[in-house]
């Protein structure tokens, strides 16, 4: 269970919320499977302590900033990493994302999500203690590192992601929607390992919910057309993001890219291309003259685009969904592994 570290009715709700919701989340019988984790054993922080080693919450330790505050690498005295997400409480929505985050994490323990170690909050100070992840997000790699990365490590970083969906869809009785899934909340292990995170706008589809209506809105680009239109959510908003995502991954062209119009976005801009120029899509960088397995790519990468156009259809009873998706995914990874393999 998180440690809260003060006193008070508010943090007294926050705990017994937290906790009846754990308690109805296990109610489920999980069947075995090798991505779940051991339930983990939280640690104790205080915000002195979380001051102390990010240096005052210094600009030189921030990882990065999101919608409802800053996340701060912090070094404990053992010398172990953690990565710090403190809410900007003047921020509307704060607090109740604060709660989400709480509410959320503390029932989900799988390899593809990230952890959370503990929290620490008080009337005027609410954060997030969470694994760290030294190789940043999949964003940074994709659009600001020079590093490429190859078409076996995209393709391993989606089925991680897939993996993490499938889990957040079907791995409990209550369905649980991430609802911002977009590459900077796709962080990266020591190992290249994808996990999802940034859980503050995610919602839990109740008995018998399969879609819930909401008036906070995530990333254009990357949000399905019912949930912007109409704010309707459900499992199959994960889809489309995702299928975004993976155009994204291998074309490296982010949804809102200048080239884009009106009348051009882009799932328009792969549908519209032929099987025999969709080369003309596909990131230049993962492709080199002198490489005689260039064709045996392009027949891997072609299926890839392919599956996410079928996670994005406009009309979400049409896509297809998490465990398609990920048994599609590791298909294309055994073909093409046979097909590079000498």
């Amino acid at each position: 269970m998180i440690v809260l570290l003060t006193s008070g009715s508010v943090i007294l709700a926050l705990v017994i919320s937290i906790f009846l919701m754990r308690l109805k989340l296990r109610k489920k019988t999980l069947a075995p499977n090798q991505n779940l984790l051991p339930m983990a054993t939280f640690e104790r922080a205080s915000f002195y302590e979380l001051r102390q080693i990010t240096n005052g919450f210094s600009e030189s330790n921030l990882l990065g900033s999101g919608s409802f505050g800053s996340v701060y690498k912090g070094i404990r005295e053992n010398g172990m990493v953690w990565a710090i997400k403190v809410f900007d409480l003047q921020l509307e929505g704060a607090f109740k994302s604060f709660d989400r985050e709480c509410e959320v994490l503390s029932c989900l323990r799988h390899r593809n999500l990230t952890r959370v170690i503990t929290a620490c909050s008080s009337l005027d100070f609410k954060a997030l203690v969470l694994e760290y992840m030294p190789n940043g997000s999949l964003e940074k790699w994709l659009h600001v590192n020079r590093h490429v990365l190859s078409i076996r490590q995209r393709l391993g970083i989606m089925i991680d992601v897939a993996c993490g969906l499938e889990y957040l869809h079907y791995g409990y009785s209550m369905p649980i929607v991430h609802c911002d899934l977009k590459p900077s909340n796709i962080l990266l292990d020591e190992d290249m390992v994808g996990h999802i995170c940034d859980f503050g706008i995610a919602k839990l589809l109740g008995d018998g919910e399969s879609v819930v209506q909401t008036k906070t809105l995530a990333t254009f680009g990357y949000i399905a057309p019912e949930y912007g239109l109409e704010g309707l959510i459900s499992t199959s908003s994960d889809v489309y993001s995702f299928g975004i995502i993976l155009m994204e991954t291998f074309t490296k062209r982010k949804p809102k890219d200048e080239m884009f119009t009106e009348e051009l976005n882009l799932r328009r801009w792969i549908q519209e291309c032929s099987p025999d120029s969709v080369i003309q899509v596909i990131d230049a960088d993962l492709f080199h003259p002198e490489d005689k397995t260039v064709q045996r790519k392009i027949k891997c990468i072609s299926s890839i685009l392919q599956l996410s156009l079928s996670c994005t259809t406009d009309a979400p009873e049409e896509r297809i969904n998490m465990k398609e998706v990920l048994g599609a995914l590791q298909k294309i990874k055994l073909q093409f592994i046979k097909d590079i393999t000498p």
